[in-house]
Parts: structure tokens; sequence; C-alpha cells
């Protein structure tokens, strides 16, 4: 199915705003829309306050945040005019914590793209949303690193796989983006797992059904870090794009993010494509 609906998280507070802008630059180049969400928050009392916050305290603070988000929107929506891209940019007031209310935004579209969290840079509910829309969604999610490059150039393409129903969905995901890539990689950290038949080779079949040309890489485990592998990989080989699956689950509303996962989350280089 091709992308013709894009989301993205628009930054408050970072006006390069990285993930929009490289939402915006993918519309373009598919021809979709995409939708910008600017988050206001409503501040949430500490229980253990021994009085309550005043209430013109709580109003002022929610408008301000309305303003700040009312302003994040409009530079969305000027930057999407300035590339001749299709766009609505919405604004939506949150209680600090719950992202049901932007999952219920995201879950009919095609492609969520988010910046990277920065923790130089804080984002409101960056990494709680990031984290839901990764198990909740049912949408891929495309992150931009926050220092790596912010446009796909298209050239190469770098899967991580390890034969999983959740790599295989990660796969599923991003062929619409694949296809457009000249190589693409299907790369195996080594492992004690047993394969059937040739590491990769089913996936590599897969894909050059879809008429892509495709490569199979087994890579050496660096320091029984699957995350500094895949980033060590990626940079010496000038890959594009990651496209890996994304490990967890979510235990009552704490999410349990899996080793690898938590490690590209933190550390990527290149945009990656994610789904669970």
């Amino acid at each position: 199915m091709a992308i013709k609906d894009i989301f993205t998280l628009v930054d408050l507070y970072d006006e390069a705003m990285p993930g929009p802008s490289a939402a915006i630059e993918l519309a373009r180049t598919l021809d979709a829309h995409v939708t910008g969400l600017s988050l206001a928050m409503e501040p949430l009392a500490p229980g253990f306050l021994a009085s309550p916050i005043p209430a013109d305290y709580i109003v002022g603070a929610i408008e301000e945040a309305q303003r700040q988000a009312d302003v994040a929107a409009r530079r969305f929506r000027d930057r999407a005019s300035a590339a001749d891209v299709a766009a609505e940019a919405r604004t939506l007031t949150v209680l600090a914590g719950a992202a049901a209310p932007i999952l219920a935004q995201a879950h009919l579209s095609d492609l969520v793209v988010i910046g990277q969290e920065d923790y130089d840079k804080p984002e409101p509910m960056r990494g709680t949303v990031i984290e839901a829309v990764l198990f909740e969604a049912g949408v891929p999610l495309l992150l931009i690193p926050k220092d790596g490059p912010r446009r796909i150039a298209f050239n190469r393409a770098v899967i991580a796989w390890d034969a999983s129903s959740t790599a295989a969905r990660a796969v599923h995901a991003a062929l619409p983006l694949l296809e457009r890539f000249a190589t693409v990689e299907i790369t195996i950290v080594e492992s004690k797992r047993d394969w059937a038949g040739e590491p990769g080779a089913d996936v590599a079949r897969y894909l050059a059904r879809h008429g892509l040309d495709v490569t199979i890489n087994l890579i050496h485990r660096e320091a029984n870090d699957v995350a500094a592998t895949l980033n060590r990989h990626v940079r010496s080989t000038g890959a594009d794009l990651l496209v890996m699956g994304a490990y967890g689950h979510s235990r009552l509303r704490e999410f349990i993010v899996g080793g690898a996962t938590r490690g590209i989350l933190e550390t990527m280089v290149v945009p990656t494509l994610m789904a669970h």
C-alpha cells in the first residue's frame, strides 16, 4: 500500500523541527498529505502537595501552553506551504502523561514520523508518545535522529533481520519506502539461533520479487550490544535508513522496551523505521 497519509508530532521548542521537517520532505517526495499535531499540556498537580494549586495559576499555565502550541502549529503550516505540500496543522490540549488522545489522531495514517527524544531540548511527553505509538498505534513509526541526517536519500537501506514476526512486520511496513531504494541490505547480527537454510535468504527472495536489489550481510556482534553493532554498520556502509522490529510490551501503563530497541531509540544515527 502506498504511503499517502503521514502523521507527525510538531516540535514546540526546537524551531528546526527535525521530525516535522522530515515528514514534510517525505510527503513531498511521495505526493502524500501530512498532518502535524502540536501539543498543549495541562499541568498535572503532584499528589503530595499539602494545598491545591490556585485556579488562576492552572488557567494561566494552560493558556500559555496553548499559545506555544498555536505558534508551533503555524510554524509547521508555513513550512509545509513553502514546500508546496498538502498539510493540516492541529493542536491538542492533553493532560500530562495521557497518550490515548494522541494515538486516536495517529491511528488513521499510513506512517507516523517523530523526531528522536532529545534530553537537551526536551519536548512534552516525547518519550511517552514514541513508545505509545510503537506498541499501541498499529502504525509504523519513522524516527528522525536528533544529530544525524534528517532527509532520506533513498540510496541504501539496511534491514535488521532476525526472522521474527516482529521483523517481518517491519519489512512489510517499510516496503513502500524500500521500493524506492537503489539497494537494500538484509543485515543479520550474529547469534546462536539455528536458521532453516541460508540466513536471510527467505526475506531476500521476498523483496527481490518486489523488484528490489537485495544483498545479505552477516555481521559480528560488537561487545554483545546489538544497537552499537547496527549503528556502527549503518555508519560504515553509508546507509540512509534502518528498518527493524520494535520489541517490548506494555505492563499496565509502563512500557517495557527490549534492549536493542531501547538502544536504537537512544542512539540512532540514521532515520529508523520501526514496527511492532
